[in-house]
């Protein structure tokens, strides 16, 4: 049994103004997959395709206008209380845009240790303990335990969404172009955290990004995304002899590690 999986997912939206609504415009359109526990998959695709409302479908924060999304086997809107306590303790979203993914008023102790408050039972001091222990994991000092988001550059702030993500022990990150704004030290530092975590507990991760280079990093298997589809499934041995014309550009688009004359 799969951990987490979508079946045949169809999403669309429609915006409404002084002149009236639009039409109707898919998202997605059949979508499906699965990811077991300990599995590293990576949904690749270019922006606009459709890879970020369907990392929010999979947490639940909007719903698919048909199909389903599973949850150790079960439909996520039929589990009961302490089943859906439990998903969103084990199933974790790192944003792309950090600022946008944390509220500006807290301070960065109050950000990482919120899960903590609400799906843990760890006391005040304990929830203290464990808000260094995570800004030590990410590579933060843990004298901006006190500072606000405003006063952390964007690819700290990125690592405290990191933090935040880790505070529960999830099963499962899916991380939506996570560590794209991170420099190259940082992301290498990052994934390097990711996969030692994922070495000890077994934790899962889907990657949503177009970047190929930490697909092949990172990812035991590829999905390719293509406006609302998956178009093609590639195993960790095929990321350099894709078919579909979607995963062409995005391989022909990674730029040789030094330049031909």
């Amino acid at each position: 049994m799969s951990l987490l999986a979508a079946i045949d997912i169809d999403k669309s939206y429609q915006t409404q103004s002084l002149v009236g609504k639009s039409r109707r415009k898919t998202v997605l359109e059949k979508v499906s997959l699965t990811i077991a526990e300990g599995e590293t998959v990576a949904l690749l695709g270019r922006s606009g395709c459709g890879k970020s409302t369907l990392a929010r479908l999979l947490v639940g924060l909007e719903q698919p206008d048909a199909g389903q999304v599973l949850f150790r086997g079960k439909p996520v809107p039929a589990l009961d209380r302490a089943e859906s306590r439990n998903f969103r303790r084990e199933v974790q979203l790192i944003f792309q845009d950090s600022p946008s993914a944390v509220n500006a008023r807290f301070s960065i102790r109050a950000i990482i240790a919120e899960p903590l408050r609400h799906l843990t039972t760890l006391r005040e001091a304990q929830r203290e303990t464990r808000v260094r222990e995570l800004l030590r994991m990410v590579e933060l000092p843990a004298d901006i335990a006190g500072r606000l988001p405003a006063q952390l550059s964007g690819g700290q702030l990125q690592r405290v969404c990191i933090a935040r993500a880790l505070a529960v022990n999830p099963r499962l990150i899916i991380l939506d172009e996570a560590v794209s704004n991170l420099d190259i030290h940082l992301q290498a530092s990052a994934l390097a955290l990711l996969a030692r975590l994922q070495r000890e507990s077994g934790i899962a991760y889907l990657f949503v990004t177009h970047d190929l280079r930490l697909v092949k990093r990172f990812a035991s298997r590829c999905l390719v995304m293509d406006e609302g589809r998956i178009v093609e499934e590639i195993g960790s041995a095929g990321f350099d002899h894709v078919s579909h014309p979607a995963s062409r550009l995005l391989h022909q688009a990674v730029l040789p590690p030094l330049p031909v004359r």
